[in-house]
């Protein structure tokens, strides 16, 4: 392989390691956005015809690691919670 080759992979490589962590931050901030929601849902005025999704929902967040959730909820804590002292985007 040659050194042109080997800094083109390279340069590949690390565009989509770019757009993968982009879309990253953005399923980060809809995750923690969804377990908001669901944290602040009052399941007895909900629709009978969203029970389905609620609870797809519900049961796709409980899944997700520890960690990536709470990397979530730091991602809108400054939208959510204007107490927290950072400034929204």
């Amino acid at each position: 392989m040659t050194k042109d080759m080997h800094e083109e992979e390279v340069s590949m490589l690390r565009t989509e390691i770019e757009m993968l962590m982009g879309e990253r931050e953005g399923l980060l901030r809809t995750v923690g956005a969804a377990a908001v929601f669901v944290a602040h849902l009052d399941s007895s005025v909900l629709p009978e015809e969203t029970y389905a999704s609620a609870d797809v929902l519900a049961h796709a967040l409980n899944a997700l690691p520890e960690e990536t959730l709470r990397d979530a909820l730091e991602k809108i804590r400054p939208e959510v919670d204007p107490a927290s002292g950072e400034s929204a985007d």
